[in-house]
C-alpha cells in the first residue's frame, strides 16, 4: 500500500521519537482502528523489505519452536 496508512500518525511519532533515519514500520493487531500497519522508510529499505521480513519470519519461527519445547 502506498500512501498514508490508518496508523500513519503513530508511525510518524515513533519515527520522530526514535530519530530513525532509515525507516519505521508499525504493526497493530486488535487496535482501536482495527488491524493495520504503517511504514515510513527510504526507498532502499522499502525495496529490501521482503527479504528483511522473510529473514525475520524465519527467526520468529525458530524462536517459536524453542518455546514449544
Amino acid at each position: 500500500m502506498i500512501g498514508a496508512g490508518k496508523y500513519d500518525a503513530l508511525c510518524t511519532a515513533v519515527r520522530d521519537q526514535t530519530q530513525a533515519t532509515e525507516g519505521v514500520i508499525v504493526l497493530v493487531f486488535g487496535g482501536e482502528q482495527g488491524d493495520g500497519f504503517s511504514m515510513q522508510a527510504t526507498l532502499e529499505l522499502t525495496m529490501n523489505l521482503p527479504t528483511i521480513l522473510r529473514d525475520l519470519a524465519n527467526k520468529i519461527e525458530k524462536d517459536a519452536e524453542r518455546l514449544k519445547q
